[in-house]
């Protein structure tokens, strides 16, 4: 999960988890089995948008899929 750059960053590391956590109980949910994923919260280490503005702040507050 990623986060804005707003709030401290232990915060954001935990609130990066629960939006992975959210996303990752959505797709068990929906019939992916557990042990085909892992969950990381990258916090607001990674942003899409380096803008400091809410545009920005929207874009970089999301969940990620990677498939490998």
């Amino acid at each position: 999960g990623h986060c804005d750059e707003r709030g401290t960053e232990e915060y954001n590391l935990a609130l990066g988890e629960r939006r992975a956590r959210a996303a990752y109980e959505h797709l068990v949910i929906l019939g992916v089995a557990p042990e085909r994923m892992s969950l990381v919260s990258f916090g607001e280490e990674q942003p899409v948008d380096p803008g400091h503005n809410e545009t920005a702040w929207a874009k970089n507050r999301r969940a990620e899929f990677v498939v490998q």
